[in-house]
């Protein structure tokens, strides 16, 4: 089985400082659900994990995530793709949780429902925490430059081996030729 991890917001769709908090919000990155599709069609199995702080801060509930999630399904489907799954951690920073990345608890839930190893298994994000909890379970780390993507490179500090793109659509055209 092929398994592919990738972040949201930044790495799918544009991101904000303001958070996604509503569908309406939602708009995906140029070429992202060609990608996801290129994927799907190349037999990847494509599981999103991504922080969704915005709940416990009270700027959306649990069913706007929901419709939310439920356009990135449509859109990708109706690009030709398939999203599989989609794990969220709805905790702020500060409640200590283990599943917000950078721990690595809701990579670790992914990949025990997958029946996945992780050392086969490439996680895409654009941020240090997505690269941190990638490394902390032995997937393979990819950055992409989209979203905060160009900020995490500048910064330095990746976990080693740590592959740099341009954007999933990069991702998808080396993984899936």
């Amino acid at each position: 089985m092929k398994l592919i991890i990738l972040d949201r917001d930044g790495v799918i769709n544009h991101d904000s400082d303001a958070y996604i908090k509503s569908p309406e919000e939602w708009r995906p990155l140029e070429g992202s659900l060609e990608a996801i599709a290129r994927l799907t069609k190349a037999g990847y199995r494509v599981a999103v994990a991504t922080n969704q702080s915005g709940v416990a801060r009270g700027l959306f509930d649990l069913a706007t995530l929901a419709a939310i999630h439920a356009k990135m399904h449509q859109a990708a489907a109706a690009a030709g793709g398939r999203i599989e799954s989609v794990f969220f951690c709805p905790h702020a920073a500060d409640d200590q949780c283990g599943c917000r990345k950078p721990k690595p608890g809701m990579l670790e839930e992914i990949l025990r429902r997958y029946g996945a190893e992780a050392r086969k298994v490439t996680m895409v994000g654009d941020s240090q925490r997505d690269l941190e909890a990638a490394a902390a379970v032995g997937c393979r780390p990819v950055l992409v430059l989209t979203g905060k993507g160009r900020d995490t490179m500048r910064k330095g500090g990746l976990p080693p081996e740590t592959l740099v793109r341009v954007d999933l659509a990069a991702v998808a055209a080396e993984l899936a030729p």
